[in-house]
């Protein structure tokens, strides 16, 4: 099993090309259906016959699937093709953001899995790609690029991560900060940690931070993302000294893109997990356990967690760090966050 497998999987889907995807029940082709366009799926798919693959959430959608498979994010649904389905009508499939600009056709037809394994490895694949888990699909064949279920879930491994460099870095929170790059041959993704203050025998207090372009960088109103960032930097530089863990796991790990179909959804009345959801992904697709790696390379075994969300508790112990404390990160709503904040209360459990 090999993560590297993975991202050339990754990087030929994102290009519109084809893959091979496969598993002890067998193997499929695949193209990513935002990657294809007539030209592209004309060449995979002369015949014009390929089936669409979609996550069971899609499928709920389209009458194809119930409410228990849709819940699992990596659960397959195989959509029979017809004659009127080209790529402008499979792109509609596959997005909701489309529903209300292009309404689906129909009706629609589910097909059984000849290889539910390796269906549902691509639909991981997906998430890890940051693309729309939709798929045209046809018998393995030819010499594209191979990918096993194995290599999927290896990609995602913390195992093989490792220091890469790290400098001193002021920062506006404390002057005399280090940066740690952190890099792994398997995947492309470089997490960082800000080593604040002078490390001594007490536990540092420590924040995860998954990247958010819109709220770190733009000065988003719809998340708490950037202020809970600088928030975080200055309640650590407040201690007597901490870490704080900036993990590239953009959209709780769909990626930006989708990120930004989720807000498209939220813009039309859905809340932020439903709108997760309803795109085909998990609520929270993040992996702690790269956390817990970088942790445990810089020599930190037991901390004192800054953090609202119990998942990051839990994914930290289940990865062998100790929180001996968890310390909530308390911020003003704004009127574009209010309900955002409310949904992740009420619904994904955070706590003040």
């Amino acid at each position: 099993m090999s993560g590297r497998a993975a991202a050339r999987a990754i990087d030929a889907l994102r290009r519109g090309w084809a893959v091979i995807v496969r598993a002890s029940d067998g193997a499929i082709r695949l193209m990513a259906v935002e990657g294809a366009d007539a030209i592209t799926l004309s060449a995979f798919d002369p015949a014009g016959e390929a089936d669409i693959l979609v996550a069971a959430a899609r499928g709920e959608t389209l009458k194809l699937a119930n409410q228990l498979a849709a819940a699992d994010p990596d659960m397959p649904v195989l959509i029979a093709r017809a004659p009127w389905i080209d790529a402008d009508v499979a792109m509609a499939i596959a997005d909701p953001v489309l529903d209300l600009a292009s309404p689906l056709k129909g009706p629609f037809a589910a097909k059984p899995l000849a290889a539910p394994l390796a269906a549902k490895a691509a639909l991981r694949l997906a998430r890890l790609a940051g693309i729309l888990p939709a798929f045209f699909v046809t018998a393995a064949g030819g010499s594209d690029a191979e990918v096993s279920a194995g290599d999927v879930d290896a990609y995602d491994d913390a195992a093989h991560l490792a220091i890469a460099t790290r400098a001193r870095l002021p920062v506006s929170a404390s002057e005399t900060a280090e940066i740690v790059a952190f890099r792994s041959p398997d995947e492309p993704r470089e997490h960082v940690a800000l080593i604040i203050g002078k490390r001594d025998a007490s536990l540092p207090v420590v924040r995860l931070h998954s990247e958010c372009l819109t709220g770190d960088v733009l000065g988003s109103l719809k998340c708490d993302c950037g202020p809970q960032l600088h928030q975080a930097l200055h309640q650590i530089a407040d201690s007597r000294w901490g870490v704080l863990l900036y993990l590239r796991q953009e959209g709780r790990g769909i990626g930006l893109i989708n990120k930004l179909r989720a807000y498209a959804l939220q813009d039309q009345g859905f809340d932020t997990v439903d709108a997760n959801v309803r795109l085909g992904f998990a609520i929270d697709a993040r992996d702690f356990s790269v956390a817990a790696r970088m942790l445990d390379l810089l020599g930190v075994g037991e901390v004192r967690l800054l953090t609202n969300n119990p998942n990051k508790v839990a994914g930290l112990e289940a990865a062998g760090i100790k929180v001996a404390e968890r310390l909530p990160i308390i911020l003003p709503a704004n009127p574009h966050n209010e309900h955002y904040l409310a949904t992740k209360r009420d619904r994904t459990g955070h706590q003040l």
